[in-house]
């Protein structure tokens, strides 16, 4: 009896590794999905529309996604929770700064410049894991990254020529990206606060922030006046429909950091570069898939299965140093239920 007994016990222990590889891979698809789908969405928007005021834009993004967490906490998906006002203010800057920077750096950079600026981020990410949490990624980690860099690097990296300023631009948008994806894994172990409840302290702030200083950015960017934008109907339709969209990035993100790190999302963040440059393909149209493209996604898509195997070995990627404080009893309660 007892040898019965145990074979049927024996997969119950499977259950939690596989119900949290099915969450993984969906936080993951919920991502990839929102992000590539707000991406086409805000192309034809600025592209075909006219609509090109990226920093206002991001600030109806911010302000859509708040009256999403007063909606979830009315209905008690969000629980009340306390941020204290300086990790609020840090998170803000680094995250508004994130979004300037990268604009500003598409302006004054090349396009090739752009994405090997974008290419730093994981490497920034690393570093600031290395030396804040005391990570330790193994060899194995450490060259399946490389590939997705090189990979990426391929697909996407044409010509590249630096200037002065785009460079300064550069170094601002890759350091507050880092630092603002880093905060969001942060934050969340440091005061114990879910997605919904992170997101729910930082988006108004981030909302009144940016579509007070928006208009402005976007008219020193572009030399035009939002304000003065003759709005179509099909463009107040896609504006909301980026809105909308802009929901499921801004929590997605925070769900994915919260549940792997900021180096992870950025790796495997990468496979949106890949759908991007396809679907742009399929949709756009306009440049066929050169050969030199095609090998760089396969390259890409290699290193990210490459770095998730790696990762997930014993030492692939672990934690050294101490776990941070807990602040909040009552969000770790709700957590452990």
């Amino acid at each position: 009896m007892r040898p019965d007994t145990a074979a049927s016990a024996s997969p119950t222990p499977k259950k939690k590794p596989d119900s949290k590889a099915a969450l993984d891979l969906a936080s993951w698809s919920f991502n990839v999905t929102t992000s590539v789908g707000l991406i086409m969405v805000n192309k034809a928007l600025m592209a075909t529309y006219g609509f090109t005021f990226a920093t206002t834009l991001t600030g109806l993004h911010f302000a859509t996604t708040t009256v999403m967490t007063l909606v979830f906490r009315w209905v008690g998906l969000s629980q009340p929770s306390q941020l204290p006002l300086p990790d609020l203010a840090k998170f803000v800057v680094f995250s508004n700064l994130s979004i300037v920077g990268m604009n500003v750096s598409l302006m004054w950079n090349s396009v090739g410049f752009y994405q090997v600026a974008k290419l730093c981020m994981i490497p920034a990410s690393c570093l600031l894991e290395v030396v804040l949490d005391r990570v330790h990624y193994s060899r194995d980690t450490r060259l399946s990254i490389a590939v997705v860099l090189a990979g990426v690097a391929v697909c996407t990296v044409t010509d590249v020529s630096v200037n002065a300023r785009g460079l300064v631009a550069a170094v601002v948008a890759v350091w507050s990206t880092a630092l603002q994806q880093y905060y969001v894994h942060f934050l969340q172990r440091k005061h114990s606060l879910n997605s919904f409840s992170l997101l729910g302290h930082t988006a108004p702030a981030q909302a009144g922030s940016l579509l007070l200083a928006g208009p402005f950015v976007d008219y020193l960017l572009t030399g035009q006046r939002v304000d003065h934008f003759s709005f179509s109907s099909l463009a107040l339709l896609f504006l909301a429909l980026s809105c909308f969209i802009a929901i499921g990035v801004n929590l997605s993100q925070f769900i994915c950091i919260g549940r792997f790190s900021a180096v992870s999302f950025q790796v495997l963040g990468h496979m949106k570069t890949v759908l991007v440059l396809s679907l742009g393909f399929l949709f756009f149209g306009k440049e066929g898939l050169s050969l030199q493209v095609v090998l760089g996604m396969a390259l890409a898509v290699l290193g990210m299965v490459w770095y998730g195997n790696a990762s997930a070995k014993p030492g692939g990627k672990e934690r050294r140093g101490k776990d941070l404080p807990v602040t909040l009893k009552q969000d770790k309660d709700d957590t452990d239920k």
